[in-house]
């Protein structure tokens, strides 16, 4: 005989008075926290703006990693990725198959590729977490809608923020506009509870239905963080335990912004102040 699924208590608490580790409670932030992350991430959305200019042919994702450093370091903040459970570098960079964590090397960016870049800057305690698709030089069409789709898809789930509703509403918003675009959503890697700690609960999966997942409430602060293939969802991670792909080698892109929750909808924290939220791409 069949038995009943357990549905786990999910407990919110005032993120002032809750360990400094991931404890599976869900942190609700107040006023100060919120200004935090608007420095944080206004830092990283202004990184990832000048990295427009520097993403082009024959550059490396080793010269892009280190203007990541050193633009943290001139701006009093650290990357979140160095020394994080090993990893040596100061960002993530993805390109063309690669799903996510990419490791920055000297191998040059070429003609046609398509490149995410994954920054996390900690400022004064707060993290603030981003990333964006570039195009390198003139890129094919096939890729170019990809990067489309998948920005659609990000603010799909951006807009499905709003206290009340559960987190698969994120997911359903996602999934259903990827899937109608005939692209699949990777479900191995998902968004995540983000603020004081780099990684927090929730889990935020780009998949699923709006009844799905905790209920949202003010004072939650998470990213949304959509991969979305040209063709199937499957993934692997690569021997240096850090990169993942596609298995059939299929194109990946991604977004990524870092949320609030308000007692109306959501704030972006991670809008580009120079309006390059989606680099190379048509206006």
């Amino acid at each position: 005989m069949g038995g009943r699924q357990e549905v786990p208590m999910i407990t919110y608490v005032d993120a002032d008075l809750a360990p400094a580790r991931n404890t599976g409670q869900i942190r609700l932030y107040g006023a100060e926290a919120f200004e935090g992350m608007r420095r944080a991430c206004n830092l990283t959305a202004r990184a990832l703006d000048e990295l427009a200019s520097l993403v082009q042919p024959g550059a490396t994702t080793a010269e892009i990693d280190r203007f990541v450093f050193e633009f943290g370091m001139d701006h009093g903040a650290i990357p979140a990725t160095l020394n994080y459970r090993g990893y040596t570098k100061s960002s993530c960079t993805s390109i063309n198959h690669v799903v996510c964590h990419g490791i920055p090397d000297a191998k040059p960016l070429r003609e046609g590729d398509i490149v995410n870049v994954d920054v996390t800057y900690i400022l004064d305690g707060w993290h603030g977490d981003s990333s964006r698709m570039y195009p390198v030089g003139q890129i094919k069409r096939a890729a170019e809608r990809l990067l489309e789709v998948t920005h659609e898809c990000l603010m799909r789930g951006v807009a499905a923020v709003k206290p009340g509703a559960r987190t698969g509403a994120i997911g359903h918003a996602i999934q259903s506009y990827a899937e109608a675009q005939r692209c699949s959503v990777v479900r191995d890697f998902c968004g995540h509870g983000v603020g004081r700690l780099f990684h927090d609960a929730p889990n935020i999966l780009h998949y699923g239905s709006p009844h799905e997942g905790i209920e949202m409430r003010p004072g939650m602060i998470f990213t949304i963080e959509p991969m979305i293939n040209l063709g199937r969802p499957h993934v692997k991670v690569l021997a240096d335990g850090w990169t993942a792909v596609t298995r059939d080698r299929s194109l990946s892109a991604q977004y990524e912004h870092t949320v609030g929750v308000t007692e109306s909808g959501c704030e972006i924290f991670t809008l580009s102040p120079a309006g390059l939220d989606r680099p190379g791409l048509p206006a």
